[in-house]
């Protein structure tokens, strides 16, 4: 597909970002400046799971490809965008709302509206996928899977330590990274942190070709990195 309208889903990286709970602060502070140096220069200090980013499988297991290891086929393609808007906080995406018809090839995007939420406390109580969810997903060929929330699956409350019970009708921590593990053991690298999903719901039903670009920064063999999230809309 050439020409097309482009749309950024990416959140800006700056400095004092919101980020997952336990990930490194964000701080993008001057380190040259052009009165005084002759160039401006920001010094960079984040994790490779800072804002909108792309996890390789290596993300929750040693054995599996790290970044560099990916297919870049995993970064590009048709998108679907799937509507889970109006799940209320830390309900699971169902199987049942997977549209019918899907492709190897195929970038799945979660859209629970979540995003609008970014910057406040309630961001971490998003929706998140089923397990079954995941192995369907897996199961129809797909690779890459979006959403637009801090995970695919439940969030702990930021005060939470890594053995802090479960708040009611949350996942147990016992439950780990189910979906990742799903996804990830498949060799599907996973896109989190996306916003402004809606636009694409809205150019699917006007019947809209979306290709999307979820290319990461080329971090030598990393669990995962920021990605400028991008998609083309056809006529």
């Amino acid at each position: 597909m050439t020409g097309g309208e482009l749309i950024d889903l990416s959140v800006p990286i700056i400095d004092g970002m919101p980020v997952y709970p336990g990930d490194p602060q964000v701080r993008v502070v001057p380190a040259l400046r052009a009165t005084e140096d002759g160039a401006n220069v920001q010094r960079l200090h984040l994790g490779s799971q800072t804002g909108t980013h792309v996890d390789a499988p290596w993300h929750i297991d040693d054995a599996l490809p790290r970044l560099d290891q990916v297919p870049l086929d995993r970064f590009t393609g048709p998108a679907v965008p799937v509507d889970a808007r109006g799940l209320g906080p830390r309900t699971p995406v169902v199987p049942a709302l997977l549209p019918a018809g899907l492709r190897t090839g195929d970038i799945v995007l979660i859209v629970t509206d979540w995003s609008t939420r970014w910057g406040q406390p309630g961001y971490l109580d998003h929706p998140y996928l089923a397990v079954d969810t995941a192995r369907a997903l897996v199961d129809a060929g797909v690779r890459t899977v979006g959403i637009d929330a801090p995970s695919v699956d439940p969030t702990p409350p930021a005060t939470s330590g890594p053995t802090a019970p479960s708040a009611p009708g949350s996942a147990s921590p016992d439950a780990g990274l189910a979906a990742h593990r799903v996804l990830c053991g498949a060799g599907a690298v996973i896109v989190e942190n996306l916003t402004g999903l809606d636009r694409l719901l809205t150019a699917a039903r006007h019947g809209r070709s979306i290709e999307m670009f979820l290319f990461p920064l080329p971090l030598a063999a990393a669990d995962g990195a920021p990605v400028r999230a991008i998609a083309r809309l056809g006529a």
